[in-house]
């Protein structure tokens, strides 16, 4: 009796493998360059574009800020300009947050009395300093979202430059294995 020759299931032979091994390498190096220059061209628009609105509002950071008398365009002075908005408001508001402070509170005359109703009560009015809070929420927010824009930026061009070295790198050892 002769034994019969049989190929394991799944074995390719040796020049086969390198070919797919080389066009997987093509394949996924040209993948990483483009992915990875979008990435990049992604990131610097987004920055572009944060700093332009920014421009556009020509804001100004108070002498009392931590960066002082200097246009709001990038992320420091942004922080600045935020930190500062917060801290103003915590001053007009007695160092109490919104949701420290009373929805309403008493009506005062110009003798800074109470004015009292037709029941005996004091007249209650909405609470103005809470509700400037509103405003210095929607200010920090929106400087805030352009903190974010930077930061989502840069980390769009360092993953775009890492993709394209890493695409770089995947096209060399398709080289090395047709050599």
């Amino acid at each position: 009796m002769t034994a019969i020759q049989t190929k394991p299931v799944g074995v390719f032979p040796a020049e086969r493998t390198s070919a797919f091994r080389r066009r997987l390498l093509a394949v996924v190096g040209t993948l990483a360059l483009v992915v990875g220059l979008g990435s990049i061209a992604g990131g610097v628009v987004g920055a572009v574009y944060t700093w332009n609105q920014a421009e556009a509002q020509n804001i100004v950071t108070p002498d009392d800020a931590s960066i002082p008398e200097t246009a709001v365009r990038g992320p420091f002075t942004m922080f600045s300009q935020m930190d500062i908005i917060t801290h103003h408001q915590l001053d007009n508001t007695g160092g109490l947050y919104y949701a420290e402070m009373p929805r309403q509170i008493p009506e005062v005359d110009e003798a800074g009395n109470p004015v009292i109703g037709e029941d005996g009560e004091p007249v209650m009015v909405p609470n103005a300093a809470r509700t400037s809070w509103i405003t210095a929420t929607t200010l920090t927010t929106a400087l805030s979202v352009g903190i974010l824009a930077y930061a989502l930026a840069a980390f769009a061009v360092v993953v775009g430059i890492t993709l394209v070295v890493s695409g770089f790198t995947f096209l060399s050892l398709r080289k090395a294995l047709i050599a």
